[in-house]
């Protein structure tokens, strides 16, 4: 959906305007909301990088590099330079399949942006770019899982690219989450800058489906809680709010999200984080979650409230 955009009236146009609904009786229709102005280059993204032709964008496959090749045309694109060790940071490691380990070689992808206020404090926004493939000749193209959380991570490249922001920023596209985190693994261990240096990482991971519960769901505020504050102010965008949770010891099993994704390895470094993503839904992991599926008004929604949870946390710290 492109933007709309709403014309000024001359005077003389709106005198007419007027005069036409006091003849006809009716009231003029309210005019319509305009669309935020990324909304369709987020909706391209994430159909691109969930098309069949990327196979489930596994790591290590053709589909895993025809997503790196279109990410790193993005970052490109919008002018996101490359660290000084390189746009792309290659590894190896083992990791876990349905048929047991085995040994995946995986590609991260590297944008950084400088900061105004703190330029030599950074803040690390990721998300990951694979999925877990084809599974009996079925295409499980992760349209929410991941495809969302990098398109919202390039929508807030965009934005930092237009306003420059007070941290300096590494963007970094994943690979290896479905494996076992091995990318996020890799970059801690081998970061473009030292961990010291780090403010936070805040992580996307499925962030298009907030219609289940209509929230964004923030993990970490248990384990950094001077975050909390900073968001909870942060009003609700459309349909869509910030909900804070799936962090504490009470949290067990599958509804505690300390470790359920990148982020786990950041928590792990003891680097402070963040993770901004939707509930569960019917069609994780399976072979519907499709680019169809997603409420695109839910999705921008989600993304602005993204936006704005980087911006206000970019703000606040290291003051």
């Amino acid at each position: 959906m492109r933007p709309i955009r709403l014309l000024a009236l001359s005077s003389a146009a709106a005198s007419l305007l007027l005069a036409a609904c006091a003849t006809t009786g009716e009231p003029a229709a309210p005019a319509t909301p305009a669309a935020p102005a990324f909304q369709a280059q987020l909706l391209e993204d994430v159909r691109i990088l969930s098309s069949d032709e990327m196979a489930g964008r596994d790591t290590g496959s053709a589909g895993g590099e025809m997503a790196r090749n279109y990410i790193v045309g993005r970052l490109e694109a919008l002018g996101v330079a490359a660290p000084a060790m390189g746009r792309l940071q290659t590894w190896e490691a083992t990791g876990r399949t349905r048929q047991g380990p085995r040994t995946f070689n995986g590609v991260n992808i590297l944008g950084v942006v400088r900061g105004t206020r703190v330029p030599d404090r950074y803040i690390v926004v990721t998300a990951h770019y694979d999925h877990v493939g084809t599974n009996e000749g079925q295409i499980y193209n992760g349209a929410d899982d991941n495809a969302s959380g990098v398109a919202t991570m390039l929508a807030l490249a965009a934005e930092v690219k237009r306003l420059a922001p007070e941290h300096s920023v590494i963007f970094v596209a994943l690979d290896g989450e479905e494996r076992g985190l091995l990318g996020a693994k890799h970059f801690v261990e081998v970061p473009p800058v030292p961990l010291a240096s780090i403010t936070m990482n805040l992580n996307f991971d499925m962030t298009a489906r907030a219609e289940t519960d209509g929230k964004l769901w923030v993990t970490g505020t248990y384990q950094n809680p001077t975050f909390r504050p900073i968001l909870e102010a942060l009003p609700a965008d459309g349909a869509v709010s910030l909900a804070f949770g799936k962090d504490t010891p009470q949290d067990t099993g599958a509804d505690n999200w300390v470790e359920a994704s990148d982020h786990g390895a950041f928590f792990r470094a003891e680097v402070p984080f963040l993770y901004l993503g939707v509930n569960y839904h019917p069609d994780y992991h399976r072979p519907s979650d499709d680019f169809e599926r997603i409420t695109p008004a839910v999705f921008t929604s989600a993304t602005s409230l993204s936006i704005a949870s980087f911006r206000a946390l970019d703000q606040a710290l290291d003051r």
